[in-house]
């Protein structure tokens, strides 16, 4: 069965996980290799004539491994199909063995003929990108190169592009691309959801995605290792129940938000705004003074507390911990800003027991000046991953999945490692979003993302839940400000109507 992005299935795999359970597939269920190769390209098959009904030209590009078999057997039918079908391969095809050797045969036999790759523009209306499988773990170099290259040149003037499995180029269990990768319009993948295909540079390269479990028994996966598991709507309607009638603001808890020194007013403002929208039942805000009138004339519903520019003074001082000790939990770092006023903030909040959703300046702060806490959730962006963790923003971006895991261990916190693919990392398992979009990537949606979590955490979430809950709210959120007018112009206030309505599954 072929599903589409909307329902994936819920576990996802690194590429040893999904190799584990392919040959547990053929050893344990007594299916052969070969048969799972035809099961495979039936089903890319029927991916592609439903996106591309009218046949035409197709150029298949295959290596010889098992992908490039696919690949073959995928021309084979299409071939069968009406399409115009040729053949290339970058690599010696004399070198394929075992199920691909079969497949190329099997092409061969319809009639079909296998050429050389030439370093030329293709002309085609289709190509099937059957280059690389799930095991590459090293830059592409050479024709292979050149091949990927040539594809994505012509994916530029509007030819098709249908990737068997995952992208070429792309790495199976991070999402990284190995210096180059084919940019798919669709992916057809199989037995198991791999990760690379969601995160990281993953998710830009493989586009829309197809599954077929490939006629797998649920037996298959039952005690099996994975690495994630996405985030659905069917948690989020178990998380976010109906209110019970007779719930009352003490209930929903009440969020600090503290933040917005001079001249950063509005970041704090978006995430206060955002917790509010996610249903806490209170508030506050501790900023500069010179934003805490115009604030609160803004949205009267938030309770705004203007600090000094010495907010360690003992009037001041006493105004915070008054706040401090009202709040159910604390949304720190949004507009907090490098200077004097903001460490002061920092260091009272650090200083507090209640817990904490750390953000930006605050995030920069703890990079410089670690400490041991618990209860924090920590939401870094991968720049500012890379400085919690002393690596580049490269490596981060080379291995989110690692990144993730090394920050909630070092730092004994929930992570939310945002980008592409979110990714929270908690105490005993690691969680994917699929959703959102690029009209995201703007300033001011992490302030939000910030304020999403602290609401669902003051209502009585856990932190991994809120973590969890809040960075797929917020995704949904963005996805739905996107419908009418597009990604392009996003902005991070158009989200508020949106995650109100996101926090709320359960409405008719």
């Amino acid at each position: 069965m072929t599903e589409t992005s909307d329902y994936l299935p819920h576990l996802v795999y690194d590429a040893a996980q999904v190799g584990a359970l392919d040959s547990r597939f053929i050893n344990e269920f007594g299916v052969e290799g070969f048969t799972l190769m035809q099961r495979a390209a039936r089903a890319a098959y029927d991916e592609l004539a439903q996106s591309w009904p009218m046949p035409g030209r197709l150029v298949a590009l295959c290596g010889p491994g098992n992908n490039g078999g696919d690949g073959a057997l995928v021309a084979r039918q299409a071939m069968a199909a009406g399409w115009q079908v040729t053949l290339m391969a970058p690599l010696d095809l004399s070198k394929a063995s075992g199920d691909a050797a079969r497949a190329f045969e099997a092409f061969r036999e319809a009639g079909g003929e296998i050429h050389d790759f030439v370093d030329e523009p293709i002309q085609a209306d289709l190509i099937v990108d059957a280059l690389f499988g799930t095991g590459l773990n090293r830059d592409v170099t050479g024709p292979m190169a050149t091949a990927i290259d040539r594809i994505n040149e012509a994916s530029g003037r509007g030819v098709g592009v249908l990737s068997i499995d995952i992208a070429s180029g792309v790495d199976a269990s991070t999402g990284r691309a190995w210096g180059r990768a084919v940019t798919a319009d669709t992916t057809v993948t199989f037995i198991g959801l791999k990760l690379g295909l969601l995160t990281g540079d993953g998710a830009a390269h493989c586009g829309e995605l197809a599954f077929d479990d490939l006629g797998a028994p649920d037996a298959l996966y039952e005690g099996q290792p994975h690495v994630a598991r996405r985030i659905t709507h069917r948690d989020l309607r178990h998380a976010l129940p109906v209110r019970p009638r007779g719930a009352h603001k003490g209930d929903n808890g009440h969020v600090l938000c503290v933040g917005g020194g001079r001249g950063m007013g509005g970041a704090i403002r978006m995430s206060a705004e955002s917790a509010l929208r996610a249903g806490a039942g209170l508030v506050s805000v501790a900023c500069h003074q010179d934003h805490a009138g115009a604030m609160s004339q803004a949205r009267p519903e938030l309770m705004c507390q203007g600090l000094p520019d010495d907010p360690s003074a003992p009037d001041a001082r006493a105004r915070l911990d008054t706040l401090i000790e009202g709040a159910s939990l604390i949304a720190v770092g949004p507009g907090l800003g490098h200077g004097d006023w903001g460490d002061a903030l920092w260091q009272r909040v650090l200083e507090s027991e209640r817990p904490l959703v750390v953000d930006a300046d605050a995030l920069n702060r703890l990079a410089k000046s670690p400490v041991e806490r618990e209860h924090w959730i920590l939401t870094p962006h991968p720049g500012e991953a890379g400085r919690l963790l002393g690596w580049s923003t490269a490596d981060v971006v080379a291995d989110r999945v690692s990144a993730a895991r090394t920050l909630a261990e070092r730092y004994q916190a929930v992570v939310a490692l945002k980008g592409a693919g979110t990714l929270v990392a908690t105490p005993d398992e690691l969680w994917l979003c699929t959703q959102g979009n690029p009209g995201m990537a703007v300033g001011g949606m992490g302030d939000l993302l910030t304020g999403v979590i602290a609401g669902f955490a003051a209502q009585g979430m856990s932190l991994a839940e809120a973590a969890v809950f809040g960075v797929y709210v917020h995704a949904l959120a963005g996805d739905e400000a996107a419908v009418d007018d597009g990604e392009r112009g996003l902005l991070p206030s158009d989200l508020l109507p949106c995650i109100r309505r996101q926090a709320n599954p359960q409405r008719p």
